[in-house]
């Protein structure tokens, strides 16, 4: 994470929130009723400090064993959350009477060589240092041979942009390199929001629609170029991420990436080196929409031998019963990942990835929300659904598979609010982040419960690292449901300007899908418990007031809500 963020810190924060307020939509009337009821600030105070360090040290304990899907860790993580949620009086979410929703995963663990090869060179990868990558293709052995490769800029085929990244190039049965996020185009000296709006990520900027249209385009591989700054997080997330077990829901009706994966800047430059180019002009290069493809003389040759099996895994799901007889059968869902990276044979020393942030923190507060709305004295009028997914780290995967196979329907979810990794341990703070800020009505009802504490929320300092695109709301966003994405402030009261910057940044560049993020002893919860109020209160107005709220004009999601209900 940049410095840019500073640039937040440093404005008055009543004017910026004014501002802020004036140029979204219209205001929603009553939304600030329902966050100022005295029922809800009551029952928000069973969000304590204590039941949150409870909740995020079992599930981050070693015991769990980094709470990989289908280990042991799953196993307790089910456990632990359908005690709690049956001790507070909840009823099982799913409606054939279980607490979970089951969905089949693949797992596959592959090993691979890979390597380059022109006349001249031959260059025998290192698995890990030099590239990183596997296939979902389900075979035992999955090959390439001297497979032609082609520079393809972006990636991009963006009609609407009038950008297409493979136009007068044939891809077919080949492996293409493409460079991560979206192509930055400027205007007179600045980002130009016209194209990929700007300095905020589109969808077309996310790795995994870099793969999608490889595969569209009838490629055999995609290779991504890792830039710390771009992909907003280093190498080493991807190190760990790829050493070991990957999951997939299998897609009967696709075949997969006989390779997908990931080179660092320093396999770049040497790769196009190996071709007599340079790799920074070739970037500065696609940049232009009218950049052609350029086919390198260097052919790929990969061998992977893959383990695969077949596993059930969960969506854990809890329903807190509606009130009102006529809305009772619409839906507010919380959502919060239990998933996490597991266990590393292969490490010396810690080889649990405990994930305490990431995503310990936000599976805890959906926990303590719950036991909020528990201790309503009226109740809410809609039902609540607290949906514990699976294997986010993975791609989204239980997101996903709920979001395409839902239990209750999608014209009748009102909102989904997500919690990720939002385990601010370094105390109160005069923010909070709105990931994706001005996406939907949302906003305007988060602004209303942050204000109650004398809060102020902010948009995401870094939309170019596509936050919005890398959690699970993006799922039901994508189906049209509305949601919301909050995330820890850095304005960190009795600290210099800069401290809740250094904190986030220690935290992605030192501990973030590493074993070091564990639960520390000087972690202060006074934050994360403000935070976790406001979004209890937020759940509460929603499921309380006649009116849904809507996206906003100008939103790729917005269609598609409209045309659902319509039905």
């Amino acid at each position: 994470m940049t410095g840019d963020k500073k640039v937040h810190i440093k404005r008055n924060p009543i004017i910026f929130s004014l501002l802020l307020f004036i140029g979204c939509v219209k205001p929603l009337e009553g939304w600030n009723k329902y966050v100022h009821s005295k029922d809800a600030l009551k029952a928000q105070e069973a969000i304590t400090g204590e039941l949150l360090n409870k909740h995020i040290s079992t599930l981050s304990s070693d015991k769990f064993e980094g709470r990989f899907p289908g280990t042991i860790g799953e196993e307790l993580t089910v456990e632990y959350l359908t005690k709690t949620y049956s001790a507070l009086g909840l009823k099982p979410g799913n409606p054939n009477g279980t607490w979970i929703q089951k969905a089949t995963m693949t797992g596959i663990i592959s090993e691979v060589k890979a390597q380059f090869i022109t006349e001249e060179e031959r260059w025998v990868m290192k698995l890990g240092r030099d590239i990183v990558g596997n296939s979902f293709q389900t075979k035992e052995s999955v090959n390439i041979k001297n497979a032609d490769v082609i520079f393809c800029g972006y990636g991009v085929n963006a009609p609407e942009y009038g950008w297409n990244d493979f136009e007068d190039i044939d891809v077919k049965g080949k492996v293409i390199i493409v460079l991560v996020n979206d192509p930055p185009v400027m205007k007179n000296g600045d980002l130009d929001d016209t194209i990929f709006s700007g300095k905020a990520m589109t969808y077309y900027g996310r790795w995994s629609y870099k793969f999608e249209e490889g595969l569209r385009q009838g490629a055999k591989g995609v290779i991504v170029v890792h830039e710390t700054e771009p992909a907003g997080y280093p190498f080493s997330v991807l190190q760990n991420g790829y050493d070991g077990e990957q999951l997939t829901i299998e897609d009967q009706n696709i075949t997969p990436l006989a390779y997908q994966g990931w080179i660092p800047l320093s396999s770049a430059e040497r790769l196009f080196k190996m071709n007599g180019l340079d790799y920074h002009e070739l970037k500065a290069a696609a940049v232009n929409p009218d950049f052609k493809a350029i086919p390198l003389k260097v052919q790929f040759t990969s061998k992977m031998i893959n383990s695969v099996r077949r596993f059930e895994s969960n969506n854990i799901v809890a329903k807190y019963e509606g009130m009102d007889s006529e809305l009772k059968d619409e839906y507010i869902i919380y959502t919060a990942h239990w998933d996490h990276l597991g266990k590393n044979k292969k490490l010396k020393g810690d080889q649990i990835y405990n994930g305490a942030n990431d995503n310990a923190s936000g599976t805890g507060m959906i926990m303590a929300a719950a036991e909020a709305f528990t201790n309503l004295a009226e109740g809410s009028k809609r039902s609540i659904l607290f949906l514990a997914v699976t294997a986010e780290e993975q791609g989204l995967l239980g997101a996903t598979y709920y979001s395409l196979n839902p239990l209750y329907p999608l014209n009748k979810t009102v909102a989904v609010i997500n919690i990720d990794a939002m385990g601010n341990t370094f105390g109160k703070t005069k923010d909070l982040i709105v990931v994706g800020k001005g996406n939907s009505e949302l906003d305007q009802v988060l602004e209303y419960a942050a204000a109650q504490d004398g809060k102020y929320t902010i948009p995401d300092a870094e939309p170019e690292k596509g936050y919005y695109y890398r959690s699970d709301h993006f799922a039901f966003a994508k189906q049209g449901v509305p949601a919301l994405y909050a995330d820890g402030g850095l304005d960190v009261m009795g600290k210099p300007k800069n401290f809740g910057i250094e904190m986030k940044d220690d935290y992605t560049n030192n501990h973030y899908h590493g074993v070091t993020d564990e639960v520390k002893p000087d972690w202060n919860y006074k934050g994360m418990v403000e935070d976790g109020r406001i979004l209890f209160r937020v759940g509460y107005a929603i499921g309380q007031h006649n009116e849904w709220p809507k996206w906003s004009d100008g939103t790729e999601f917005k269609a598609k809500r409209e045309a659902m209900l319509v039905k």
